[in-house]
């Protein structure tokens, strides 16, 4: 009678200790699902940050981009070649 009694208690003792593993086999779980959730967001800002940066660069070149006809002229002692009408080389 003994000796089933401490077999029953070595079984419910095994039976805890697995119920221990599995709650913290599933903690694991759920911290990597958070790191994932995470992960994926940072990401997803990267990517629109990245976005943005070429949204920026595509209006700066816009800006920069000369308009009118090129044209080349020498003036007090200077040649100027400028594709730019607001550009000049001497006052």
């Amino acid at each position: 009678m003994l000796l089933l009694l401490l077999l029953l208690l070595l079984l419910l003792f095994l039976l805890l200790l697995l119920l221990l593993l599995l709650l913290l086999l599933m903690l694991l779980l759920l911290l990597l699902l958070q790191l994932l959730i995470l992960l994926q967001q940072l990401l997803v800002l990267l990517l629109l940050l990245l976005l943005l940066l070429l949204l920026l660069l595509l209006l700066l070149l816009l800006l920069l981009r000369c308009y009118g006809c090129c044209c080349c002229y020498c003036c007090c002692c200077y040649c100027c070649c400028c594709c730019c009408c607001c550009c000049y080389c001497c006052n």
